[in-house]
C-alpha cells in the first residue's frame, strides 16, 4: 500500500471544511471544536487505539452517548472487527457476540454506504432489531469511512443527547472527522503492515538460527511451530512432514496440548495433503466445519492456514497455524506474510539438512578411520601380545606363573571380540539396523563404547519391542543417546549401567516405558550447562511425561542417574 500524500490529505480536509461555509453560525462556532477533534483522531499510528480514539471523538463532537466503528471485511461482505465507546464492559459481555454485518441496517450500509441519518432506528424496515441485553438506541447517524478511495468501514453514533435527533450540521461535522479519520486509519494500516512484517522478519531470523545452530533437529522444528503460532496470532504451531507410509506426520507442535497432536499422521488421500505435497497453500475459514479435514483435531480449530514447505521446487513439509473456533479469518497480508516465512523456513530447513550431511559424513568418515585403526593397529597389536604371552607360558616352568600367563591370554580374547563387535557397529550403516526398540537400544550403547573406552551394562524389562510405541520409542532413543553423550562429555564415569522398563506404572495410572542412565561420575556442577537435560525433559513432556536426576551408582551415591519416562 503506498504511503498517503501529505497535500492530499490536507487537500481532503480542507474540501470538507469548506462544504461548512455559508452555513449557519452555530456551525461555525464548532469549528473550533472540529478542528480539536480532527488534531486527536491523528494523534497516534497503533490501529486498533486510532479506531478507539475516533469512535470517542465521534460522540463528544456530536454529543452522541453511542459510538461505533464496523470494519468492513476484505471480501466486502460482513464486519471484521467492531469497536464500541459507551457501551460498558459488563454490558457488551452480556450482549455476547458482535454484529457480523451481514443483516440489518448495519449489513444494508455495506452494501449501500451513505450518510444515514434516523430520528428512530427501530421503525427503518433494514432495522433486525436489538439482541437480549442491549442497550436503549433510536437516534442514528451513520457514515462511511474510505481510505485511499476504499471504504473501510462506518462510523456510527446513536442517542443524541437529551433525546433529540441528530441534526444536519451533525452530519456535517461528523463527514469532515470521517475524512480525518480516514487518513489516520490510513496512517495507521500503514504503520501496523510495517510493524507485523518486521515481526515475521525477526521471526524468520530466528527460526534460521535455530536451525543453523548445530543443535538437536527436533528443537530446531518446535522453534519453527513456536515462532509461526506466536507470529500468525494462532492457538497452535505445527510442523508436518512426509510419513513414511504416505501422507504427513506432525512432528512438532507449540499449543496449549501438544502431546495430544505429536505422531498423528494425515493420510495421503487427504486432498489437503495432495495439494500441500504439490507445493499450494490450503486457506481455511473454519477447520471444524471443513470437509477437507480428515482428522479429529480439526474440530478445535476454526480459521487455518496450511503452507508447504517448499524450496527449489521440492516439499519438505508443511506449516499449519490453526486459530481457535470463532476467530477472526487471517487477512491477505498475513497470508502472505505466513507463506514467505514458510519459504524462508524451508529454505532454512535444507540448508540445515545439508550441514547435518556433512556432519554426518564426518562423522562416517571418522568412524571409518577409527574402525581402520582399531583392526590394523589394536587387534594386531594385541594379538602379537597374546602369541608372545603364549610362548612365554610355555616356557615357564613355574605352575602359577603358567596359570597367570593364561589368564591374561583368555582376557587378551575376550578384548579383541569386544573390540571386534566395536569395529562392526562403527561399520554399521544406519539403514542395516533392525527397527525393533531392543536393537536401536543396543546399537546406541554398542555405538556409546569406543569413546567411553568400556560397554555400558544395560537390561530389559518387559515386552519392550511389543509395548512401546514408534514415536516413543523414537524419543526414547534420542533421550538414550543424549544421556549417554553426557555421561562421556562431563560425567568422567568408569561405570554405566542402562535399564528400559516397559512395566512401570505411572502415579496416576498409566502404564509407562521408564529408561534409566546411571553413572559413577562426577556428577552435575554447579552452574553446569542445563541444555541437554532440557531436551531430556521437553521430550518426555510433549508425549505427556517426565524426566528427573537422582543419585548415581557410585560410592555414597556419587555420580548422576537420569530417569526418563513417557506413557505407552
Amino acid at each position: 500500500m503506498a504511503e498517503p500524500d501529505p497535500k492530499d490529505s490536507l487537500d481532503a480536509a480542507t474540501r470538507a471544511t469548506r462544504s461548512l461555509q455559508g452555513l449557519s453560525t452555530e456551525l461555525t462556532a464548532r469549528v473550533p471544536q472540529l478542528l480539536e477533534a480532527m488534531r486527536s483522531v491523528g494523534a497516534g499510528l497503533e490501529l486498533h487505539s486510532t479506531l478507539d480514539r475516533i469512535c470517542q471523538t465521534a460522540a463528544e463532537l456530536a454529543h452522541a452517548r453511542y459510538a461505533a466503528i464496523g470494519v468492513v471485511d476484505e471480501l466486502g461482505e460482513g464486519l471484521s472487527d467492531f469497536v464500541t465507546y459507551g457501551v460498558p464492559q459488563e454490558v457488551a459481555e452480556e450482549i455476547g457476540r458482535r454484529p457480523d454485518g451481514h443483516r440489518g441496517l448495519l449489513g444494508a450500509l455495506i452494501h449501500d454506504p451513505g450518510p444515514v441519518r434516523l430520528a428512530d432506528l427501530s421503525t427503518d424496515p433494514r432495522s433486525a432489531g436489538f439482541p437480549p441485553g442491549h442497550p436503549r438506541m433510536r437516534s442514528f447517524l451513520g457514515v462511511p469511512i474510505r481510505v485511499q478511495g476504499e471504504i473501510f468501514g462506518n462510523l456510527y453514533l446513536t442517542e443524541k443527547h437529551g433525546g433529540a435527533e441528530f441534526s444536519d450540521y451533525d452530519l456535517h461535522m461528523v463527514r469532515v472527522l470521517a475524512t480525518e479519520a480516514g487518513i489516520a486509519i490510513g496512517n495507521a494500516r500503514l504503520y501496523e503492515a510495517a510493524r507485523q512484517r518486521e515481526h515475521w522478519i525477526d521471526g524468520s531470523v530466528a527460526v534460521t538460527t535455530a536451525l543453523l545452530s548445530g543443535g538437536d533437529a527436533d528443537e530446531a522444528l518446535s522453534v519453527v511451530a513456536e515462532q509461526a503460532r506466536r507470529l500468525a496470532d494462532a492457538a497452535a504451531g505445527i510442523v508436518l512432514l512426509p510419513a513414511e507410509g504416505g501422507g504427513l506426520e506432525i512432528v512438532a507442535v507449540s499449543s496449549d496440548d501438544p502431546s495430544s497432536s505429536l505422531g498423528v499422521i494425515i493420510p495421503g488421500r487427504s486432498a489437503v495433503v495432495v495439494k500441500l505435497l504439490a507445493g499450494e497453500a490450503v486457506f481455511i475459514d473454519d477447520s471444524a466445519s471443513d470437509g477437507r479435514m480428515v482428522t479429529r483435531l480439526a474440530d478445535r480449530f476454526g480459521p487455518s492456514m496450511l503452507l508447504p514447505l517448499q524450496s527449489g521446487g521440492r516439499v519438505l513439509g508443511a506449516l499449519a497455524t490453526p486459530r481457535s473456533r470463532g476467530a477472526r479469518p487471517f487477512t491477505e497480508a498475513e497470508r502472505t506474510l505466513a507463506a514467505q516465512f514458510a519459504s524462508q523456513a524451508a529454505l532454512a530447513l535444507m540448508m540445515a539438512e545439508a550441514q547435518r550431511d556433512r556432519e554426518r559424513l564426518a562423522v562416517y568418515e571418522d568412524r571409518d578411520r577409527i574402525a581402520r585403526d582399531l583392526h590394523d593397529l589394536v587387534i594386531q597389536r594385541l594379538f602379537a601380545t597374546g602369541m608372545m604371552l603364549e610362548s612365554a607360558q610355555r616356557r615357564s616352568v613355574v605352575p602359577e606363573v603358567r596359570t597367570g600367563v593364561g589368564r591374561a591370554v583368555d582376557e587378551l580374547d575376550v578384548t579383541i571380540q569386544e573390540i571386534r563387535t566395536a569395529i562392526f557397529a562403527l561399520q554399521q550403516e544406519p539403514a542395516e539396523a533392525p527397527s525393533g526398540l531392543r536393537t536401536r537400544v543396543l546399537r546406541e550403547i554398542n555405538m556409546a563404547a569406543v569413546p567411553l573406552g568400556f560397554k555400558p551394562s544395560h537390561r530389559f524389562l518387559g515386552p519392550v519391542d511389543s509395548l512401546v510405541g514408534e514415536l516413543t520409542g523414537k524419543n526414547l532413543v534420542a533421550a538414550l543417546r543424549e544421556a549417554l553423550s553426557n555421561a562421556f562429555r562431563h560425567a568422567e564415569a568408569s561405570l554405566i549401567d542402562v535399564v528400559v522398563d516397559a512395566t512401570v506404572t505411572l502415579p496416576d495410572g498409566r502404564a509407562a516405558v521408564r529408561l534409566s542412565v546411571a553413572d559413577d561420575g562426577v556428577g552435575i556442577p554447579e552452574g553446569g550447562r542445563r541444555s541437554g537435560l532440557r531436551n531430556l525433559a521437553r521430550r518426555a513432556e510433549s508425549l505427556g511425561g517426565s524426566s528427573r536426576i537422582e543419585p548415581g551408582i557410585g560410592e555414597d551415591g556419587g555420580g548422576t542417574t537420569v530417569v526418563w519416562e513417557a506413557p505407552l
